[in-house]
């Protein structure tokens, strides 16, 4: 890609939805850093953008060239379908000529949604999803975080191993797809580099921190129970923790070459992130 090319690509406008979340908040800083007018779209940020409210979806992208598209609270869940649909008919009404949508790996019903979205907006070619492993940053950031700095992590996931991606890095990899040519009709699985248990896992952050981290493996009813404690309603706290427990059965312990693949180097591994986050926390 010539410089002029780079520049007319990186002018575009680029909604992102959910702008104030785990990868939309990383997605709309370095889109911006690369001069990319960005419109972040969020339930109470100055470009209202609700997924509980459809009306709030055409004046968020009108005038949008591309839109990183970030289902809440997951593209399996009840309805995802539907508003998939219904968010890309309404993209097609506005011009937009790029998607980039955040899917989850091993999730049929995501794949359903993916197929919606992908249909009602009529351009696959331009269209690239991101499938993707649970986040490191689900021990730093959000309710997992506050059993880390507890000294132990609770969770429906017995001995299963998963392939931690880095948010950093899938922000990358979204970046990319959203501002370079070659990707749309794509679908990226994106991992990190190692497979790790949640017990792994305890013991890296453990080891980083310089304290004990302990993993507790609950039941999915357990840790439903827990979920309702912070404030999620029990239909959705039931179907959220049954979703983490069929996830983690083990039929997603692999790991892939998707970061490689769009960005030309190796994921970050998990301990770089624990290093990075609590080197000398527990001193």
């Amino acid at each position: 890609m010539t410089t002029s090319e780079n520049t007319k690509q990186n002018n575009n406008t680029v909604l992102v939805t959910a702008a104030s979340g785990k990868t939309g908040r990383r997605v709309a800083e370095r889109l911006a850093a690369q001069g990319v007018d960005v419109r972040a779209g969020s339930r109470k940020g100055e470009v209202r953008f609700d997924w509980e409210d459809e009306g709030s979806w055409g004046p968020a992208l009108a005038g949008a060239d591309a839109a990183y598209v970030t289902y809440y609270p997951d593209l399996a869940a009840p309805g995802a379908v539907e508003a998939m649909r219904t968010f890309g008919r309404t993209a097609r009404e506005k011009g937009v000529t790029r998607l980039v949508l955040l899917s989850g790996r091993g999730e049929p019903e995501a794949v359903e949604a993916e197929s919606a979205l992908r249909e009602a907006w009529g351009s696959p070619a331009g269209m690239t999803v991101v499938r993707a492993a649970f986040f490191a940053q689900n021990f730093s950031e959000g309710a997992m975080g506050e059993g880390v700095a507890a000294g132990e992590i609770a969770f429906p996931a017995g001995d299963k191993a998963e392939p931690w991606v880095d948010a950093d890095d899938l922000a990358d990899v979204v970046v990319a797809t959203l501002t370079e040519p070659g990707h749309g009709g794509e679908v990226y699985d994106v991992t990190g580099p190692r497979l790790l248990t949640f017990a792994e896992v305890a013991a890296e952050i453990g080891r980083a921190a310089g304290r004990e981290v302990r993993y507790a493996p609950v039941t999915v009813e357990q840790y439903a129970s827990a979920l309702q404690g912070f404030g999620l309603p029990e239909a959705e706290a039931h179907w959220l923790a049954n979703l983490f427990g069929t996830l983690l059965d083990g039929h997603n312990a692999t790991t892939t070459d998707g970061v490689r693949r769009v960005l030309g180097r190796e994921a970050r591994d998990f301990r770089t992130f624990a290093e990075e986050v609590w080197a000398g926390a527990g001193s």
